[in-house]
């Protein structure tokens, strides 16, 4: 077991003195717990440290790391350029991650990088590392758009190129808690920031990395947290690993909640290093040397997305054996499609409507509670129904610019629904739209826009508008016609 540690640490650039400028007193708990989490990294003396930022390089289909041999940074968009570091990369690390990533299927390297200079949500951690060690190799992760369970995956592919190298490591999982605890805050107040801030404390501080799955997307967005996939990584990493965990401190007079928790895997813990002493930058004398018993570390009863697919693989097939008509009429069209390359012909069978009626519909999928493929028909384009979905199917799983193509293997994940559209009418206000009950089209001139009613995060008839909009590249500022209509959604 080469992963030694871990630490779940934030990244307010404030707290650094020569931005806060006094104001980082009000968060002395965060900073009294940064340095005590810097010294027992220090004390570990690791040969590389992995770090997962939330403001590196992100893609919504790609794990970004940061290639070449070497990096630098400053605080210059806080005001503060002449607080600098530089980092050098453990390039060997970082080509056998790729490598071995790509192998379990995760698409993961050092591609399209936007930005080489060194972000906050890297440079705040390394800010008090560096004040106590200075001795290691770093590898600089972003997140990506994928499920919670392929972050955790990309964590066991980190310790596994770890051990396979033979390497010492700790992981920084870099990343502040909501941004919405305060209506003054900068992101205004929604009561899910303090629900996922006492959450997220509570899992972390306990060391309960399968409950990280649990955490809704909706849910997440709306309580504009920022850390959650940096803390899944890291628990990926300690999988089947016994761990000490420490809660050092939670903050957030800010408006943004801070929280500090260390893993130490057990047997490793910070200051039971037996060897010689050394002195840090900062002059504080610390141990040098570790060893772990590998048997001592091993807790198979924390294989937590092994036991997540097993519960998550009986929901999807009891939710499976409930689908309606019309979703099965989908999921066949897919499971087809991925196996012929072909289309089916409309089966015998399905209920009269879907033979009779012309009718626009949405074909929504969704894998690990993330959207996977969206695609539909405003009004009737097919000779039925049934026809409709058949077609709006394939191109959800294999024409959504957004998306990848959907691989046979996925289907049993997917949790599909369907949306039949109802005829649309003209409305002359906004008043009468209700974004629960109606979805809304907004036309100027050639340009149109759909949104669907009962969304997830949209909640006001205003948000409904400006996201249609958003759609049909039309400005928030124009006039538009609206549409209205009602919809029937399948499951």
């Amino acid at each position: 077991m080469n992963i030694l540690a871990g630490f779940m640490l934030p990244h307010p650039p404030l707290i650094i003195p020569d931005i806060g400028r006094g104001e980082e007193q009000a968060i002395q708990n965060t900073i009294d717990a940064y340095h005590k989490a810097a010294q027992e990294l220090a004390a570990l003396r690791p040969e590389t440290i992995v770090l997962l930022s939330p403001h590196q390089t992100m893609y919504a289909d790609y794990f970004h790391i940061s290639p070449d041999k070497s990096a630098m940074g400053d605080f210059g968009q806080f005001g503060a350029k002449q607080v600098r570091m530089e980092v050098s990369y453990d390039t060997e690390f970082v080509n056998s991650l790729g490598g071995l990533a790509g192998a379990h299927g995760l698409h993961a390297g050092t591609l399209g990088e936007h930005e080489k200079k060194l972000d906050h949500g890297t440079m705040v951690p390394l800010y008090f590392v560096n004040q106590y060690y200075t001795e290691y190799q770093l590898v600089r992760i972003g997140l990506s758009g994928f499920s919670l369970t392929s972050h955790y995956r990309l964590g066991q592919c980190i310790r596994e190129v770890a051990d396979m190298l033979g390497r010492s490591v700790v992981i920084i999982a870099s990343g502040d808690l909501s941004h919405r605890l305060k209506e003054d805050g900068p992101y205004g107040y929604r009561k899910e920031g303090p629900e996922y801030d006492a959450r997220i404390m509570d899992v972390m501080g306990r060391g309960g990395f399968g409950e990280l799955f649990a955490f809704e997307e909706d849910f997440c967005e709306k309580a504009g947290e920022c850390g959650h996939r940096s803390f899944t990584i890291m628990a990926g990493a300690f999988d089947r690993t016994a761990v000490d965990v420490e809660r050092l401190s939670y903050e957030g007079p800010f408006g943004v909640g801070y929280g500090i928790c260390t893993f130490h895997v057990r047997g490793m813990k910070a200051g039971r290093s037996m060897g010689k002493k050394y002195s840090t930058a900062e002059g504080h004398s610390m141990a040098e040397g570790h060893s772990v018993d590998q048997e001592y570390s091993i807790d198979e009863t924390r294989n937590f997305l092994e036991q997540f697919e097993v519960q998550e693989k009986e929901r999807l097939r009891a939710q499976q054996e409930k689908e309606d008509p019309y979703v099965k009429l989908a999921r066949f069209t897919i499971e087809t499609w991925l196996s012929t390359g072909k289309r089916p012909p409309v089966p015998e069978g399905l209920p009269e409507e879907l033979y009779c009626r012309r009718a626009g519909a949405f074909v929504s999928l969704k894998e690990d509670g993330k959207l996977r493929g969206y695609i539909g028909t405003i009004s009737a384009v097919r000779s039925s129904l049934a026809e409709e979905i058949i077609h709006n199917a394939v191109s959800a799983c294999s024409e959504d610019s957004r998306f990848s193509p959907v691989e046979h293997w996925e289907v049993e994940r997917l949790t599909i629904s369907v949306d039949v559209l109802g005829d649309t009418e003209h409305i002359s206000s906004p008043d009468e739209l209700d974004p629960a009950r109606y979805g809304v089209i907004v036309t100027k001139g050639r340009r149109r826009g759909l949104l669907l009613p009962n969304l997830e995060g949209v909640d006001t008839v205003e948000q409904q508008i400006a996201i249609a909009k958003q759609k049909a590249d039309i400005r928030e500022s124009e006039t538009v016609e609206l549409e209205r209509f009602e919809v029937v959604r399948h499951y």
